[in-house]
């Protein structure tokens, strides 16, 4: 049986990374090429909510492509970002329709192609507040919906939830800051992504 993640793996994908800042990423006309190539009958989906192709949250925005490859439909939810990797608040189309792009990639990923690219990424390197969470503005501090997410996808990937309190420097969830919650979240995501492919 042909094992077309094996093929899409191996392909040497270094000439068409692109690096902006300290991140790293694959060309998308590239990645669609490479695909396309290795299976003419691949598709995407941008998925819809509500009939936009974004979905607005309390944590930021999140657009979802899902990508087939052989009878096989992987999908990746991103956040919209700026050039730092921070949430835009109120992003443009540009920001949006640039975060599709980054999220079909990531898809496109999932089937074997440039998921090289994406090592590391488990545990962003993110600061440690100095003050207290209790003594932060309630918008930096982490939601009830997004505590209940994490605990969630803790579960769903049998992550070790004193790890993940540990490399924050928090004792409890309710202790994270909103930014750093997210960040979890993007991480927990990734690994659910990788164990289900």
């Amino acid at each position: 049986m042909d094992n077309y993640f094996a093929r899409l793996n191996a392909i040497d994908i270094s000439q068409h990374v692109e690096r902006k800042g300290e991140f790293t990423y694959l060309s998308w006309p590239y990645a669609v090429q490479q695909l396309r190539l290795a299976d003419p009958n691949a598709t995407w989906e941008v998925r819809r909510f509500d009939g936009l192709p974004y979905l607005k949250t309390e944590t930021g925005f999140f657009v979802e492509v899902a990508v087939s490859v052989q009878g096989m439909t992987l999908s990746q939810v991103h956040p919209v970002l700026d050039g730092k990797n921070h949430p835009i608040l109120e992003p443009t189309c540009f920001d949006v329709n640039t975060a599709i792009a980054r999220c079909l990639v990531k898809a496109i990923a999932l089937h074997g192609l440039g998921l090289s690219v994406y090592c590391g990424e488990d545990l962003p390197d993110e600061p440690r507040p100095k003050t207290p969470v209790s003594e932060l503005p309630s918008q930096s501090r982490a939601t009830a919906a997004q505590l209940r997410y994490i605990k969630r996808l803790i579960e769903d990937t049998g992550s070790d939830l004193a790890k993940v309190l540990e490399y924050f420097g928090v004792g409890a969830l309710d202790q994270l800051t909103s930014r750093a919650a997210s960040r979890a979240i993007k991480s927990l995501e990734k690994h659910r992504n990788r164990r289900a492919a």
